[in-house]
């Protein structure tokens, strides 16, 4: 999975494999920054009631593909790997994007502080 951040849009390029596993024919998913509510590296609680469609999930090896939960629709492609990124959105398609990546923290806040840049520079 490949991250590109511009100063309007956060772009994720998913590898072959990774549209495989989530079923997901949406690549990339670009995101405007002004549709981003929030980054962090907490990850949701997972429920067993979480509907999947399409997707799939292997229990402690990986989650992947579009789930409807009690927050809404939500992309996840998450591994073993403990570290994540969770986007929280707002007029997209999807209410969250959870990710596996490496160095989350890192995203979260280059994310943050572009938000803040551009909403400084809409003001």
């Amino acid at each position: 999975m490949q991250l590109t951040l511009t100063p309007h849009q956060l772009s994720i390029q998913l590898e072959w494999y990774e549209q495989l596993w989530a079923f997901t024919l949406h690549n990339p998913i670009v995101i405007p920054l002004a549709h981003l509510v929030g980054a962090t590296t907490e990850k949701p609680q997972s429920r067993w009631t979480d509907l999947r469609a399409p997707g799939t999930y292997l229990p402690g090896v990986i989650k992947a593909g579009t789930y409807y939960t009690r927050a809404g629709k939500e992309f996840w492609y998450v591994t073993a790997d403990p570290h994540v990124l969770t986007l929280e959105l707002c007029e997209e398609p999807y209410q969250r994007l959870i990710l596996a990546l490496e160095n989350p923290q890192d995203w979260a806040t280059r994310l943050t502080q572009a938000k803040e840049s551009l909403v400084q520079h809409q003001v």
